[in-house]
Formats: structure tokens, sequence, C-alpha cells
């Protein structure tokens, strides 16, 4: 019995894989001269906005399927721990401006020290050299005058010192309230929400994906043609996108990748030749504009088929002119 249901199945691969065969050989001989095909699936670039410290979510504000503007609050961390490192970064700073202000104020004090040990020095100084002071007297004098100018040398110094001091604790302030904002997470581009991957209460680590984004501007369709083709393709050449679920419409599209090195066909892909055979990728992009214009429309993950020019003075038939809906 098992012996005859893998021999049914074989069975139906080889007449499924026959069938394909038989469909791309009939669109290929459909086709003009100059002009290669092959099926794909329409690709879009996703963006994983996630979050930069480990943490408990706060709020996510987007369900899946929304469209996000660039910019856009997208989901919360749960910041009381920083808010907490915040204040007390901030009540660090007041105390360094606390002690800057008694350091000028020292240095006022000092200052005011060393006026008056400077006049009675000169007064000293004057009596001892018309005899009515002694040598000791002026020495004594001298020291003290000395010992003024260290100590305004001394609180001049601590100005700097203070100001240093200030200056590290605002950084720090503005490290603790950087890690703040990265706590309320953004849409880094305009998009379609495709997955909300974490919800409100749960504990994630640092760099944990929250929201996966679809960013609908950037969509391609991955095609992969046989050598003969690949190399007479260009950079810039011009394509057709025909879709499975809108066959009446044909989007234009512009070749903007050509693989330099061949690969095997990946399974997914059905064509005429051997899966042994060596292919090379083929990136056909669409326009951003017009994306734009039918961005409530775009969707990724269509399949369809994927025509390009491969000869020089090829020209579409009429059934591949550009046809958009309205």
């Amino acid at each position: 019995m098992k012996k005859r249901i893998i021999a049914a199945a074989a069975l139906l691969v080889v007449i499924a894989a026959g069938g394909a065969a038989w469909w791309q050989i009939s669109q290929r001989s459909n086709l003009p001269d100059g002009i290669s095909q092959s099926n794909g699936r329409i690709e879009a670039e996703r963006i994983a906005v996630a979050t930069k410290l480990a943490g408990r979510v706060a709020e996510v504000l987007v369900v899946e399927g929304d469209w996000v503007e660039s910019g856009q609050l997208i989901a919360r961390m749960d910041t009381a721990d920083l808010e907490a490192n915040l204040r007390q970064a901030q009540a660090v700073v007041l105390q360094a401006e606390q002690q800057k202000l008694q350091a000028e104020a020292l240095l006022r004090q000092r200052q005011s020290e060393l006026t008056t040990a400077e006049a009675n020095f000169s007064r000293v100084e004057q009596l001892a050299s018309d005899g009515y002071n002694s040598q000791a007297q002026l020495d004594t004098q001298r020291t003290v005058l000395h010992s003024a100018q260290a100590a305004v040398a001394s609180a001049e110094a601590g100005i700097p010192l203070a100001e240093a001091t200030i200056a590290a604790a605002r950084a720090a302030v503005e490290g603790v309230q950087s890690l703040i904002d990265d706590s309320n997470l953004t849409a880094p581009r305009a998009g379609r929400v495709q997955y909300v991957l974490e919800h409100p209460g749960e504990v994630v680590a640092a760099g944990s994906s929250i929201v996966t984004l679809t960013d609908l501007s950037d969509m391609y369709m991955s095609i992969y043609l046989p050598s003969r083709d690949a190399g007479r393709l260009a950079i810039g050449a011009d394509a057709r996108i025909i879709l499975d679920a809108i066959p009446d419409y044909v989007i234009p599209a512009t070749v903007t990748f050509v693989a330099s090195t061949a690969q095997f066909t990946p399974k997914s892909v059905e064509t005429s030749e051997e899966r042994d055979q060596l292919m090379f990728r083929v990136k056909l992009t669409i326009a951003p504009e017009l994306l734009a214009e039918y961005s409530d429309r775009a969707r990724a993950g269509v399949p369809g088929v994927g025509y390009v020019l491969v000869a020089d003075g090829a020209t579409w038939p009429p059934e591949l002119a550009v046809r958009l809906p309205q």
C-alpha cells in the first residue's frame, strides 16, 4: 500500500512538472523575439521596529494592517526606571551648579583677602624703609601676601573644575533622556504594519522587534532567467509585470539588478529547463511614484509573471502595453 501511495505521489509530481513546463513553453512561444519571461512573486522591503533596551512593553499603538507615516509613534516601552535615573541625574546637575556658586563665592573672598594683604604689605614695606618696622615684620607680611595669592590661585582653579562637573552631570542627563526618547518607537519610513510581534506587558530583550513594517515604496519582483537571456539583459532595461490576481493590468517596471554569478534555480520557480540548470536572478523594481499612487492596492506576496526586453530594438506587443487601474 505504501509503495502504491509513493508511486501515485511521484506520478502527480511528474504530471504537475510537465504541465508547468508545457505552460511556460507555450507562453514563451507566444512572445516576440527579444522578450523573456519568468514567474515570480511581488516582494517588499521589511523593516523591523526594535527596542534598543531590554524592558517591558508599555503600549502598542498600531494593529496589523495599519498604514503608518514616517516618524509616527508605534509603541512605547516602560520608562519608570529611566525616569528615576533622569531625576537623579538632574539632581546631580543642581548639586554641581551649587558647587560652582560656592567656588565663585570663595574666589571673591580670596580676592578680597588678597587685596587686604597687598595693602598691608605696602604699608609695612614703606614703614620698614623709613625705619619704623623691622625686617621680621616685613617678612611676616610678605608671607601673608604669598598665602593670599596662593589662596586666590586655588579658588580660581576650582571654577573650571566646577564647570567640568556640571558638564559631566548634564551629559549624564542627556544620556538618560536619549534612552527615554529611544523608548518611544517610531516608524523610520512610511509603510503598512505587517506583524505586531509583542504586546503590552511583555518583557523583551534588547534588540527585540516589536512591530514589522512593509515598505510599500520599495516593491519588486525577483525572477530567474537562463544565461542566454540574462547575458543580454542591461540594468535599466524596460520590464513588465502581470499579477495573477489582476491579469487584466500590465504594470511597468525597470530592471535594477542582475546577478553577477549564476545559481541553481530555486524549487519554487517553475521553468521549462531542468532543475539543475543554472539561472541568474533579476530584480524588476516598480517606480516609487507609481507605488505612491496605488499604495492602497499594493500587496506583497502576490504571484505573477515578469517580462523583460533582452534584445536591442525589441518592442512590446499590444498585449504587454501598460494598463493600470483607474
